[in-house]
């Protein structure tokens, strides 16, 4: 009998491990690793719809919005230790006004100077340098579990076609350089002057005529500056990719995206 009463604690005890193990990297994973699908095309060919990756709450700091529900920190003003992002670091942050989440961009610190040129982009009154990279082509069909259809730079297309798109490799004061797509005369194409304010950024999407950004004032239907505290982390790397509807389609799988780098 002692026998089995020893076996049978030794199984609590490991099952009790096991759990508590669990709840120790749920706890871990929820505060300083948020996972987060890509819904929408905004950011291709960064990132494409279907791509799934950890962000990292802590690379700016703690804020509220860092919390899985915000109203869980609200006792927290500002940010604990704090961290300035760095213009080019691809970042998920809270929407101002819906409380959404949004991954972008960051062009625009404090400070900055903001304008679009004819689809070019303006920093403090200078140009930033773009050269050709070639086009980027995806099948014309309906993408990731909403269904939506890219556009494309030759026009409309039929179901299975070639949707092509003008890709630029785009290189921001500091040096740091990624790819924008170039698609089609958008009304974005030529702004005003967006000055940022203090303790806020300027945030764009890589596929710059299909994307909501700062570009766009803040409303319910525009992202316009964000603050500094709004910022819930920086994604570095696409850890698993689907370009079907469901996660569980295997062979839509995107296998040379898993685990791969973003600049």
């Amino acid at each position: 009998m002692a026998a089995k009463a020893g076996k049978e604690s030794g199984l609590v005890e490991t099952i009790k491990t096991i759990v508590y193990a669990l709840l120790i990297a749920g706890v871990f994973r929820t505060l300083f690793f948020q996972p987060f699908w890509i819904p929408s095309g905004s950011m291709k060919d960064t990132l494409l719809i279907g791509d799934f990756l950890f962000v990292n709450k802590m690379a700016y700091g703690y804020s509220q919005y860092s919390c899985p529900f915000a109203s869980m920190c609200s006792f927290i003003d500002g940010r604990i230790m704090a961290r300035e992002p760095e213009r080019g670091d691809i970042v998920v942050f809270r929407h101002p006004v819906t409380g959404q989440d949004f991954i972008k961009r960051l062009i625009g610190l404090p400070g900055d100077k903001i304008q679009m040129k004819e689809g070019r982009l303006w920093i403090n009154g200078t140009e930033v340098p773009t050269e050709p990279a070639g086009e980027f082509i995806e099948t014309f069909e309906p993408q990731g579990p909403m269904g939506g259809t890219p556009i494309c730079s030759n026009g409309m297309v039929g179901l299975g076609a070639d949707c092509i798109k003008t890709r630029l490799t785009e290189t921001l004061p500091g040096g740091r350089s990624h790819d924008i797509l170039d698609t089609r005369t958008s009304p974005l194409d030529n702004t005003g002057v967006y000055t940022v304010p203090e303790g806020n950024f300027f945030f764009m999407g890589d596929n710059r005529d299909n994307s909501n950004d700062s570009r766009v004032p803040q409303t319910a239907h525009g992202v316009g500056f964000v603050p500094f505290e709004n910022l819930v982390g920086r994604a570095d790397r696409v850890m698993f990719s689907s370009a079907g509807r469901s996660i569980f389609f295997f062979w839509t799988w995107r296998k040379d995206r898993f685990f791969k780098g973003l600049e």
